[in-house]
């Protein structure tokens, strides 16, 4: 750990894991907490699946969503890939002093039209002004509980010749936010994909039970840095194929100009399930049946011949290894 937290330690690369594995786990560790899942299966009157999460987006208006929709999708997603059915979100705002009440208004009403579509109610909440300068306009925090549909999802589940699929084109959201922010550097139309997963991911764990492996949206740090999590324990790799992988054009066009890879920027509405493969094809067609998993695809196998690495194979048979984003990706400067 370094002396001082610097932007890298929210990249949700190598310095983030640093900071979870190295100070966090080791001072609240359980049993819930070491999965270090995106949600949290404890034992309750049901088995519940509990969730957190903090967002601090920039600019808090972007193409397809706001810092309000995204606090919800967010959470409710993470229940989600956890194998459970969201049902109550806690809601915490911290607000710069200024900060416009229209603009708070907008935010409140665009949590309340994503919560009623998730099905989730938010049953408590807490409401905190900073001093001007102190807060960068506005920061939510939403936790979640739901109930465990689906039991047993995790990366010690994945075998050998399984297929890893994802939802739809990848990358959307982290470069939505990056041309907000940029209004003036690229002019391209594209929104985040940010969207409510819960309906989709019930649908997997429904027909496809223990044949479901694991579930993860891919936030920070993309496919590239989940993918990397399921196979930290060193027993098997991943191969991803560069053919089948969905982007679309435009942010394919906005990474080569920005010099980033939108394998490793930030998707707010998709899903990566490893599964059985005499299950991958009915698992697409599952997801093809919503509109956030339209574009499904299998995009790789999880393989015994390169343990602990994940390994993208171009188009002309090559390959190279993907590691866990380091830091958080900057646009080229030379």
């Amino acid at each position: 750990m370094d002396s001082f937290i610097t932007l890298d330690y929210g990249s949700g690369g190598k310095k983030t894991s640093a900071l979870i594995s190295d100070m966090i786990v080791p001072l609240l560790t359980n049993d819930a907490l070491a999965e270090l899942g995106d949600g949290a299966v404890i034992d309750g009157a049901e088995r519940l699946v509990y969730s957190t999460d903090s967002f601090v987006v920039s600019p808090y208006f972007f193409p397809g969503g706001d810092i309000g929709k995204l606090s919800v999708c967010g959470t409710v997603n993470d229940i989600s890939m956890a194998g459970g059915e969201p049902k109550y979100l806690s809601l915490a705002f911290i607000i710069e002093e200024g900060f416009s009440t229209e603009h708070l208004q907008r935010i409140i009403d665009s949590i309340r039209v994503t919560a009623e579509r998730a099905g989730v109610q938010v049953v408590t909440g807490d409401t905190k002004v900073v001093e001007r300068g102190r807060g960068d306009g506005i920061y939510i925090n939403t936790s979640g509980i739901g109930f465990l549909r689906t039991p047993g999802l995790s990366p010690r589940m994945i075998r050998e010749g399984d297929a890893v699929i994802v939802s739809g084109t990848v990358g959307d959201h982290g470069t939505a936010v990056m041309l907000a922010r940029n209004e003036n550097l690229v002019q391209a139309e594209l929104k985040s994909d940010c969207a409510p997963l819960h309906e989709s991911a019930l649908a997997l764990g429904t027909k496809l039970g223990t044949r479901l492996r694991v579930m993860r949206d891919p936030t920070r740090g993309g496919l590239a840095t989940t993918l990397n999590e399921f196979i930290e324990d060193g027993r098997l790799g991943i191969e991803i194929f560069e053919n089948d992988i969905p982007v679309s054009a435009t942010v394919n066009m906005v990474s080569e100009i920005l010099g980033l890879d939108p394998y490793y920027s930030a998707c707010e509405g998709r899903l990566i399930a490893v599964v059985d493969p005499k299950m991958a094809e009915e698992a697409v067609k599952i997801l093809r049946g919503f509109d956030e998993g339209r574009d499904a695809a299998v995009i790789g196998v999880v393989t015994a011949e390169h343990p602990g690495k994940l390994v993208i194979r171009t188009p002309m048979g090559g390959g190279r290894i993907a590691a866990k984003l380091s830091g958080a990706q900057l646009p080229r400067i030379c």
